[in-house]
């Protein structure tokens, strides 16, 4: 099997994928706004121990307390270890300081899931503080080299430590696993010193971006190819390789080609489809995503196919394919909890017992824990997934606000960055030095940033001049690109309003550096109103006194009088 990672990186968001015989099989996200919380370390508050639910909310500095349960407590924290599950008011009390990291991302109204049993990953190994035990990764099948890796990390390791020695490590020399070893344990040392010397709450580690993961987690001999599109992220990558792998340097390469990567190798397709309800197979059949807040239900239907024999022999084909697609799409869609999966009815048991293997043989390939039970007589099959982080749905789509809530829509920095990528492929041509883009108001401040540091950064990158027009009255996922052509040309339309002209707006709001200045907009064009800033929600007049590409000066327009009206 074939595997390759693609990695496309902009200062808004990066974005990777893992390729299996040319098909994705995971993506991953990441945006400045909202970083992953997993496997950070807070010193945190008890704020709140209830007994009833043998839990605690604890204030680690978030938005929204984080869930500590009883079972994911460090008995460290008692005088000896116990034999069964102690009371939680014997473990903690409110106001208390501990020492915790998140397990579990916050997932609509939750908050995070705390632990106390602290795991540090580094590229072989994970490190396991407090604890006296070694293990080895499931997916390292030899058992002489079990045998091989458990022994020498029993002679490394100090007391009280405990490891899992993680997939990249088969084959590993001894040195390199003590390298490991010796940078987790000098992390775990400044953790401890933080802990000591920070006021809680506060946050005392993070785990690394995207692109250090990727290369720490998933690039290992088995990776044929790591392919990155930015140069500055290219060198960056090298060097971590020099530091855990460097006989995979060879492997990476930058992709400097003017296509988008991932439009060159079809991955953009594939996440488009990964997010759509409905998935159709190769035979014609198809399956349909639906979710709830407890479970995911995939609904398998013969759809186009009519098959060549017999009825039962098209059933079988659909359910033996939307077997093999379901575990693709698990794990593309990253989707966790209960899995209930309606596949066609099967009379014959042989049948039944054909198409759960199927499954079971895929799945085998997720990295992320999960059990797939036995297929009922009504088709049914449940399956049992780790919910560690959002899915990608969560990470892609937003409740729609056009249909209050019972649908999904992009979020508009989805957007956002699907539009810049088709203005970028715009502007490759020679004979256009502008172009003029509608785009609802949300994706516009997006695509303009503060101050206009984005619209100017992209400008840069492309060199041609890019005008931006926001309308509230255009759906989210929407976009037009009114006009494109020679700077003179497009300039003349794009701007909504001329200096001199006279106009009626409502002030918004307060600019935000300025308070004595007025925030409007008109078409998604922001207005900076001189003396503005104590009439928000208030209707004025005002005459344009400067424009830009982003926004104009205006003053509150005040008409003389003339002597036949005093």
């Amino acid at each position: 099997m074939e595997q390759k990672i693609f990695i496309n990186y902009d200062y808004k968001q990066t974005r990777a994928v893992l390729l299996e015989d040319g098909k994705v099989v995971e993506i991953y996200f990441e945006r400045p706004l909202r970083q992953r919380m997993i496997g950070n370390i807070y010193k945190g508050v008890v704020e709140n121990v209830l007994p009833g639910m043998q839990a605690a909310f604890v204030n680690i500095g978030e938005e929204r307390n984080a869930f500590y349960y009883v079972d994911d407590i460090s008995y460290s924290r008692a005088e000896e270890k116990p034999e069964g599950r102690l009371p939680i008011q014997r473990l903690l009390q409110v106001g208390e300081e501990v020492l915790v990291q998140i397990m579990k991302e916050s997932f609509g109204t939750k908050g995070a899931r705390l632990t106390g049993h602290i795991t540090l990953p580094g590229r072989y190994l994970v490190l396991m503080p407090g604890l006296d035990y070694v293990g080895v990764s499931r997916r390292i099948v030899s058992q002489e080299e079990r045998e091989r890796l458990k022994r020498e990390m029993d002679e490394l390791r100090p007391p009280n430590v405990g490891v899992i020695v993680r997939t990249a490590a088969e084959g590993t020399d001894k040195e390199s696993l003590k390298n490991d070893l010796e940078l987790l344990l000098k992390l775990w040392e400044k953790t401890q010193s933080l802990y000591k010397e920070e006021k809680p709450p506060s946050l005392l580690y993070r785990d690394m971006d995207l692109i250090y993961r990727i290369v720490r987690d998933l690039f290992n001999d088995h990776i044929s190819e790591l392919i990155i599109d930015n140069k500055q992220e290219y060198h960056k990558v090298l060097d971590i390789i020099d530091l855990l792998s460097p006989q995979l340097r060879n492997r990476v390469i930058y992709y400097s080609n003017k296509d988008p990567i991932f439009e060159r190798y079809k991955i953009e397709e594939e996440i488009e489809r990964s997010i759509s309800r409905m998935v159709w197979l190769k035979c014609g059949g198809y399956l349909v995503f639906d979710d709830t807040e407890a479970l995911t239900v995939i609904d398998v239907n013969t759809g186009k196919y009519i098959g060549k024999s017999n009825l039962e022999d098209t059933i079988l084909k659909t359910n033996l394919e939307a077997a093999e697609e379901i575990a693709r799409q698990i794990r593309l869609r990253d989707i966790g909890g209960i899995i209930i999966v309606d596949f066609i009815d099967m009379n014959s048991l042989d049948h039944r017992h054909q198409v759960l293997e199927m499954l079971k043989r895929r799945m085998s390939k997720d990295r992320t824990k999960s059990q797939v039970l036995g297929i009922t007589s009504l088709g049914l099959v449940e399956i049992a997934r780790k919910k560690v982080k959002q899915g990608l749905s969560a990470v892609m789509q937003q409740p729609c606000s056009y249909c209050h809530g019972k649908g999904k829509v992009l979020l508009p920095e989805a957007v956002s960055s699907k539009v810049e990528r088709e203005l970028r492929k715009i502007l490759q041509r020679q004979d256009i030095e502008a172009v003029l883009v509608e785009v609802n108001s949300e994706v516009a401040a997006l695509l303009i940033g503060t101050g206009g540091l984005y619209l100017k950064k992209l400008e840069s990158e492309t060199g041609k001049n890019i005008f931006i027009r926001g309308s509230d009255n255009l759906h989210v996922e929407k976009y037009n690109i009114l006009m494109s052509g020679s700077l003179h040309e497009v300039a003349r339309h794009a701007l909504p309003v001329e200096e001199g002209g006279i106009y009626r707006v409502t002030v918004e709001e307060p600019h935000a550096s300025n308070p004595e200045h007025g925030i409007a907009r008109l078409h998604g064009y922001i207005l900076d109103i001189e003396g503005a800033g104590e009439l928000a929600g208030e209707e004025v007049q005002v005459m344009i006194k400067e424009t830009t590409r982003t926004f104009a000066k205006a003053v509150i327009w005040k008409r003389e009088l003339n002597d036949n009206e005093l």
